[in-house]
């Protein structure tokens, strides 16, 4: 027995909204320009470019530095304060660290390095929760994203790979009602 075009039009419905809800996810270079994860000029200045954007669960960090001067550590909120490199939650030593942000809350990364920490390279990043990303609660950021140099791996492919599928299942579902 085939499926009724109505099983088949929710099923579609379905893929294009949980398509949907992927396709906003961005990547952000920390610090808005490539091997900002160093000493910055000023022990604030991580935390003010955290703060002038708003991060939402799937979105992207990446982390560029110089793997054989520096690491990022995931830490707890305690770590983070005191600058413990001691027990990271994670430790990452690759020199352009991608780290997706996989639920809401806060988040504490810091150098690896001795005294960098202390001199103001760390970082607290806070992931909206989902319910406000539903209901539009969002602040402007007050600079853009800094755009990522790989287009294979941009939002902006895969929001062109959302449309041409919505256009495709677009199409089928019409050919399905015309039938």
């Amino acid at each position: 027995m085939a499926p009724s075009k109505a099983s088949v039009l929710s099923v579609l419905v379905s893929m294009v909204i949980f398509l949907s809800t992927n396709v906003e996810a961005r990547e952000f270079m920390v610090g808005g320009k490539e091997n900002s994860w160093e000493v910055p000029s000023s022990p604030s200045q991580l935390n003010q470019w955290a703060q002038s954007n708003r991060f939402k669960v799937g979105d992207v960090l990446i982390f560029k530095y110089d793997k054989n001067a520096d690491s990022v550590l995931e830490a707890t909120k305690e770590g983070y304060e005191s600058c413990n490199t001691l027990k990271p939650l994670k430790e990452y030593k690759d020199g352009e660290t991608k780290l997706n942000l996989e639920r809401s809350g806060p988040y504490y990364f810091i150098s690896g390095t001795w005294g960098h920490c202390q001199n103001g390279q760390k970082l607290e990043v806070v992931v909206m929760s989902e319910k406000h990303q539903s209901r539009g609660i969002t602040s402007a950021p007050t600079e853009a994203p800094a755009p990522v140099p790989h287009a294979s791996n941009s939002v902006a492919g895969l929001h062109d790979g959302f449309w041409i599928v919505v256009v495709g299942l677009g199409s089928l579902i019409v050919g399905l009602l015309m039938a």
